[in-house]
């Protein structure tokens, strides 16, 4: 397999993690999905089958070095590998030891992010258009009733900011209600 002349051009060649092997692989830092050399690392063989295998091991010790490489492509690669290794002192070590710009953190651990999802007191996923019943009695703030507890509330919508939140009509009127006092279906 070869990489794009641009790649090898920046990189010598030579695998820009380990910098002890050829280069060749070309490896797509996600979340960036296209094939620009601004967001591709150019890896050997070996860097390349330990992160598909999800390595942790001393192995990554070559970051020590790569972490201060000038592409941000292989500061991010190198702070998101390091990152999966922080339980070893070492790993901990490097990162603590280099500043990098905050977009090329944000890059290294976009991987990590997981979407907020919004959950009722079981732990089931809710969804906009859902049926809710509510699980306690509730006193609905700014009106004179309290919603009691089996009310059914049809073709909720989800908070988008707020993942503990959801909006229903009860009595006709639109109110938030907090996703622990309900119960999806």
């Amino acid at each position: 397999m070869s990489i794009n002349t641009k790649l090898t051009e920046r990189s010598g060649g030579t695998c820009e993690l380990c910098s002890a092997l050829p280069a060749v692989h070309e490896y797509t830092l996600s979340p960036k999905d296209d094939a620009s050399a601004e967001h591709q690392a150019a890896l050997c063989d070996s860097c390349f089958e330990a992160i598909k295998n999800e390595d942790k091991s001393e192995y990554w010790r070559c970051l020590e070095g790569s972490i201060w490489n000038t592409e941000p492509v292989v500061q991010a690669l190198s702070y998101r590998l390091l990152y999966t290794c922080r339980d070893n002192d070492w790993a901990n070590d490097v990162i603590q030891s280099v500043e990098l710009e905050e977009p090329v953190i944000q890059w290294a651990l976009s991987a990590f992010e997981v979407a907020e999802v919004h959950k009722d007191a079981f732990g089931n996923t809710l969804e906009s258009g859902d049926t809710v019943t509510l699980t306690q009695g509730l006193n609905v703030k700014g009106t004179s009733f309290t919603a009691a507890k089996g009310t059914v509330v049809k073709r909720i919508r989800l908070v988008p900011d707020n993942v503990e939140q959801i909006e229903g009509k009860i009595n006709d009127q639109t109110i938030v209600i907090l996703t622990k006092y309900v119960k999806k279906g």
